[in-house]
């Protein structure tokens, strides 16, 4: 057991439209919580895993292995019309928010 709490899992971080934030480790069918704060929302998915674990291995059911993003750099080169350019950066303007950090949160809003 203890070599399955060591593993580090990756874990999605959503901002809830209704306020607070959900966490979840989609390496685990069914591991998500949410919080009012980072913080709070990073305990309580950290303890939503140690719950996961102990539960799926006390069941001798299989442990799935944290996935790996090695292939991904996190890095998109994107090309659009201006058109759409500009109604992006405006409306990160007005959110007070960087165009990245903007765009950023319509993609995962949308998936």
């Amino acid at each position: 057991m203890e070599y399955y709490l060591e593993l580090q899992y990756p874990v999605t971080i959503y901002a809830d439209p209704e306020g607070g934030y959900v966490a979840q480790i989609k390496d685990l069918p069914g591991c998500l919580t949410q919080g009012e704060t980072l913080e709070e929302t990073m305990a309580n998915i950290n303890e939503a895993r140690e719950l996961w674990l102990e539960t799926v291995y006390e069941n001798d059911d299989e442990i799935p292995l944290p996935s790996t993003d090695e292939t991904y750099s996190g890095k998109l080169l994107l090309r659009m019309p201006k058109s759409l350019h500009r109604r992006l950066a405006e409306a990160a303007e007005t959110e007070n928010v960087s165009l990245n950090q903007y765009i950023l949160f319509l993609l995962s809003t949308a998936t």
